[in-house]
């Protein structure tokens, strides 16, 4: 329930506030305790020179008895904060204990000092260091103490500061990570805004692209592509159920009429048989074209029912031109191989070997027959990636303002009334090479002929885009 709730912008600045907190904290912390340990380090220097300097007084002196616990005050103008400093004989035994109740100060401080030569002490107020040093073949200890006033007071400020500009971060940061987090998603919501008002009726709407975001502007692009797909489809949808429900009724108009005639008067057998002939060929007629309709539904799949396999073009090109010369002896083919690659390799693409057949058989019988059995020139030929088929003949072409409909079905153009078809061949054509995912162009000019081109990625390269 709270994951529904809360939105991914919301969880964007909670992050962002969280990662600057985490930065600030940890900052913060470095600088205190750098400061800290630098403070403490550069007070033992300061009480290691007023040792050192106690030192230098007592080696001065022409006799040094010390009575028990000297303590030295006021060796100079500049003493340290409420300083102490203390000069102690080492006891023979090395027993520390009554010295160490009289001052204050652990005994383990004393043997540490005597062990090493010096050593540092402090009480978290009071800071210690002393020093051992030899005066007539008598071993001594000299100890320098005094209060760290800036530990104290001024690490105290510097506390209070670090938490003020805590506080008045984590604030500012707030402030920043809901501004960033509302400029990264606006042009998101914006998008997703556009997007509820796209529907069927106006997908003729475009996303907009965002200035100087690379990203979104890919994503952006990618929907527009994606709109222009189903624009198209919706389009060629309409177009279909258009021309199919025209196409459908003529034949039925016909069937229908000519069965209510026969029956609305009594008729001979000759004649009763001449309308059943004009029944059954307007029925023939219907069964093509349904065969035609479920054959382009069939193609529009993306192909993952179809059993696809390794084809090699140049083989599926000659059997194509032998199955036409077969059909009709007038179809005058000529193929092309000078454009053969040197490595045969090249020619095979990954495909359903019946559907390329039936592909590239429709858009050669077409050269043939808009071309009145001229010659029809195809030409093969493949790079290190694509394999190409050109199919060109000297036909009666295609109208210029009719080249946007070539590929609805059953359009057929103007120039075509006197040669038999439906207007499937080229759609069913281009519906097969999609499913190759390959590309099908065509250019074409009224009385001068018609070119098309087919483009097939070879197996090769196929199967590497896929792993």
């Amino acid at each position: 329930m709270f994951n529904k709730v809360v939105t991914n912008q919301t969880k964007t600045m909670v992050l962002l506030m969280l990662v600057f907190t985490a930065i600030i904290l940890l900052f913060s912390g470095l600088v205190y305790f750098s400061i800290v340990n630098f403070s403490h380090q550069r007070f033992y220097e300061l009480l290691k020179i007023r040792t050192a300097t106690i030192i230098q007084i007592e080696k001065s002196k022409d006799d040094l008895d010390l009575p028990p616990n000297y303590i030295l005050n006021g060796l100079n103008d500049e003493e340290l904060p409420m300083e102490r400093d203390y000069v102690f004989a080492v006891p023979t035994d090395s027993n520390f204990s009554k010295i160490s109740q009289e001052v204050h100060i652990p005994d383990y401080f004393f043997k540490s000092i005597v062990k090493n030569g010096e050593a540092n002490y402090n009480d978290k107020e009071f800071y210690y260091i002393g020093q051992t040093f030899k005066y007539d073949d008598k071993d001594y200890i000299a100890i320098a103490s005094a209060k760290n006033h800036y530990v104290v007071y001024y690490l105290g400020f510097l506390k209070r500061t670090l938490i003020t500009c805590i506080v008045l971060s984590l604030f500012f940061s707030m402030i920043f990570s809901f501004y960033l987090s509302k400029t990264l998603f606006k042009p998101i919501l914006k998008i997703t805004g556009k997007v509820k008002e796209i529907s069927s009726e106006n997908l003729h709407l475009r996303l907009e692209s965002q200035p100087d975001n690379k990203e979104l502007n890919e994503l952006v692009d990618t929907f527009n592509d994606m709109l222009n797909r189903i624009e198209t489809s919706f389009e060629t949808q309409n177009h279909l159920i258009g021309n199919v429900s025209h196409e459908l009724r003529t034949p039925l108009t016909s069937i229908m009429g000519e069965a209510d005639v026969a029956l609305s008067i009594s008729r001979t057998n000759d004649e009763y048989k001449e309308t059943l002939g004009i029944i059954l060929d307007e029925a023939e007629k219907l069964d093509k074209k349904i065969k035609a309709l479920l054959m382009i539904a069939q193609t529009g799949f993306d192909g993952k029912i179809q059993k696809m396999d390794k084809v090699r073009i140049d083989q599926l090109l000659w059997d194509v031109i032998e199955t036409l010369r077969r059909i009709d002896s007038r179809n005058n083919i000529y193929l092309d191989i000078s454009m053969l690659p040197d490595n045969p390799k090249k020619l095979k693409v990954q495909g359903n070997e019946q559907l390329l057949h039936l592909a590239v058989t429709n858009i050669i019988q077409n050269g043939c027959k808009y071309s009145n059995f001229q010659q029809v020139r195809v030409s093969l030929g493949a790079t290190d990636t694509d394999v190409y088929i050109i199919v060109k003949d000297a036909g009666i072409g295609i109208p210029e303002l009719e080249m946007n409909k070539i590929y609805d079905p059953f359009f057929r153009a103007s120039n075509t009334k006197n040669y038999e078809g439906y207007g499937i061949g080229l759609p069913l054509a281009r519906n097969i090479v999609r499913m190759h995912h390959g590309e099908l162009t065509v250019s074409s000019h009224e009385n001068q002929g018609t070119t098309v081109q087919l483009r097939f990625p070879n197996f090769y390269t196929k199967q590497s885009e896929e792993n």
